[in-house]
């Protein structure tokens, strides 16, 4: 139970929320970096070998039941993170990417739907059209920064998260650090055995040959910055605010990483991307409205 004031945030909490949102948001140009010399299923792999090793000498294990860490482990490794990063090496822009992936959370809606019966509260019906209204924009216009597979490999990425989601659910009340970190090891194998089979050593030892102190920095944020900073930073504000005060500001993410990409990489804003970004956003805010109108 929270323990930290109904509204507002003090100015200290508020930037560390908001340095969050920053890192989660212009992480898909770091990671658009590092697959310009690694594959996409190796840097998985490196990813949650460094999330994993050494924070499993001072992460708690989590009070979770093995097969739970397991499933989270292989949903969110093997399948948001693997089909995000393949998604992104060459099949869709970073800033447009950062944006699809938050689908995440109405196909957590519909996970829930099916397995635990759970009904759409009023609001939730506009709010998964405008969102659904967005990606049609989006795959309307593929051909330049996204394409029929990019879309659906991130879209793909997004049902990962949600199924991720729903095995959250079932843990209860845990710390979610600990749940990253431990969940991590059974992320491993299943990166493993995609890198070897699909990428294999003709691919990785250029690769690994090829990388720099850039790129090793790039891998290493995506451990030490977007998992375990993200994470803990996350919780810790979650244990001491309500959620419905926390929450919002994770609809910055996509800004932060359509910008984010636009600054560094040039990646462009014509019109069409700006309507898809507002549709899918005001989805999500629509959906937010329609959480706190059920508590």
């Amino acid at each position: 139970m929270s323990t930290g004031p109904a509204r507002g945030l003090p100015a200290r909490h508020a930037l560390l929320a908001l340095a969050v949102v920053a890192v989660w948001g212009s992480n898909f140009v770091v990671i658009h970096a590092a697959l310009a010399v690694l594959p996409p299923f190796l840097l998985a792999l490196l990813r949650f070998a460094l999330a994993l090793v050494p924070a499993l000498l001072f992460v708690p294990r989590p009070a979770v039941r093995w097969p739970l860490l397991a499933a989270y482990g292989v949903f969110i490794g093997a399948g948001q993170f693997a089909l995000l990063y393949l998604a992104i090496a060459g099949h869709i822009a970073p800033g447009l990417a950062s944006l699809v992936i938050q689908t995440q959370v109405f196909f957590t809606i519909g996970l829930a739907m099916l397995a635990d019966g759970e009904r759409l509260r009023p609001l939730q019906v506009p709010a998964l059209a405008l969102a659904l209204s967005g990606i049609v924009v989006i795959g309307a216009n593929t051909g330049g920064d996204v394409t029929p597979l990019g879309l659906g490999l991130v879209l793909l990425a997004a049902l990962s998260w949600a199924a991720g989601n729903q095995v959250s659910r079932r843990m209860g009340r845990v710390p979610m650090l600990g749940v990253v970190v431990w969940s991590s090891a059974f992320a491993l194998p299943p990166l493993a055995l995609l890198t070897l089979l699909l990428e294999g050593p003709a691919r990785i030892g250029p690769a690994l040959a090829a990388a720099g102190a850039a790129t090793w920095a790039a891998v290493a944020w995506q451990a030490a910055g977007n998992t375990l900073f993200g994470y803990a930073a996350w919780g810790w504000l979650l244990a001491r605010h309500p959620a419905g005060t926390i929450a919002p500001m994770a609809l910055g993410v996509p800004v932060f990483g359509m910008i984010s990409a636009a600054w560094w990489l040039g990646e462009p804003l014509p019109p069409w991307k700006l309507l898809a970004a507002a549709l899918v956003i005001g989805g999500l805010v629509l959906n937010l409205l329609a959480q706190r109108r059920g508590r």
